[in-house]
């Protein structure tokens, strides 16, 4: 069973608590609520699932995972390498979730490009965290029990060896799954994967010596879509944790008719009733795609 709010991380003489009353007050106020309600939450989360599974699920889901420092500074952490791990341990309560509602594709934005011009200190935080969850995802039994396929979008040659090579042994370790794909984004930005697409396209059409008029003609969605990243089907449902109200340009080129849903909790504190409630709000809505 998930915690009702949060999972505190542990705190030693390395990483002591803050004396600052204030956030005290707003630790207090994240657990006492939910710990004096436990059993609630538990039925709660019984007849929010039993909704849930009653309706079809989204085919995609896509997260922005937002609200890692946030949470870090809530809870006194300052080594960035300890708050994104941290943060990394929630994909496999958000796994579980999905195989769960037989969700068979979800999309993580675990780090964009505009992320990687952070300080070095905090970029090695976080590629670090990618770098060891792709390697515990590639031995992971769940995984393989699942038959879940990991892969990686974003402009990936940019980064680390490590990171490279990690990418490369989930990637491997799970090509021949098809029952959930699990795609990681990370050194990803929705513009850049559009400019990219559009290179693409140009260069394969001169590689066989087209002329511009002719690729002109004949460019339009279906064409410049082969060429994007993200391969799997459009997201049904992108939903974004920390209570920010913006795409910040995940799957811009994707999601022209993904139903959105923003969470005002930080994404270390997900809950199974968030997701939940996040997948019944879709369910509830009638989509009509421009129609």
């Amino acid at each position: 069973m998930d915690q009702p709010i949060i999972d505190p991380p542990v705190l030693s003489r390395a990483n002591p608590p803050r004396a600052d009353w204030r956030l005290s007050l707003r630790r207090l106020r994240h657990i006492l609520p939910a710990a004096a309600t436990h059993p609630i939450y538990t039925l709660y989360e019984q007849r929010l699932l039993g909704q849930v599974l009653a309706c079809a699920p989204p085919r995609h889901v896509g997260l922005i995972l937002d609200g890692n420092r946030r949470w870090g500074q809530l809870w006194g952490l300052e080594d960035p390498a300890q708050v994104y791990e941290l943060g990394a341990r929630k994909l496999d309560s958000v796994l579980d979730w999905c195989g769960e509602l037989s969700i068979p594709a979800v999309t993580l934005w675990v780090c964009s490009t505009d992320n990687l011009a952070r300080s070095p200190v905090e970029v090695a935080g976080i590629l670090g965290a990618v770098e060891a969850k792709l390697r515990q995802l590639s031995v992971d039994p769940q995984i393989h029990r699942r038959r879940v396929r990991v892969q990686a979008i974003g402009r990936t040659a940019s980064l680390p060896a490590g990171t490279r090579e990690a990418i490369r042994a989930a990637e491997e370790a799970t090509a021949g799954y098809d029952a959930m794909v699990l795609t990681i984004a990370v050194g990803y930005g929705g513009r850049e994967e559009i400019a990219d697409a559009v290179r693409a396209m140009l260069l394969e059409a001169a590689a066989r010596g087209e002329t511009l008029a002719e690729v002109a003609d004949r460019v339009d969605l279906e064409t410049i879509g082969r060429h994007m990243y993200l391969k799997a089907p459009e997201p049904d449902l992108i939903i974004r944790t920390s209570g920010e109200l913006r795409l910040s340009g995940f799957l811009l080129w994707q999601s022209a008719y993904s139903e959105f849903y923003f969470l005002d909790v930080l994404w270390p504190a997900l809950r199974k009733i968030d997701f939940l409630r996040a997948v019944r709000a879709f369910q509830q809505r009638k989509r009509r795609f421009g129609r």
